[in-house]
């Protein structure tokens, strides 16, 4: 009986080890979806700053092309 015994015991140190594999795979999973959240969260920051400087950007152009068209009308007043 010890051959069924034996084999018993193989069964369940490989069911323990395959236990094991399974523990170790979703700690990684949660681990690189925890990074991949992190990078998510810099990248969407990165991207507010950028569009609020796009923004910024966009006003001073148009506020200057406002005093450009200012600027010529005067231009154009004096000619």
């Amino acid at each position: 009986m010890t051959n069924g015994s034996d084999r018993l015991d193989r069964v369940e140190r490989i069911l323990e080890e395959l236990a094991l594999s399974q523990r170790q795979f979703q700690e990684q999973v949660a681990k690189s979806h925890r990074e991949f959240a992190a990078r998510q969260q810099y990248h969407d920051e990165a991207f507010e700053r950028h569009d609020t400087e796009m923004k910024a950007i966009r006003e001073a152009i148009a506020a200057d092309a406002g005093n450009i068209r200012a600027l010529a009308r005067i231009a154009e007043l004096h000619h």
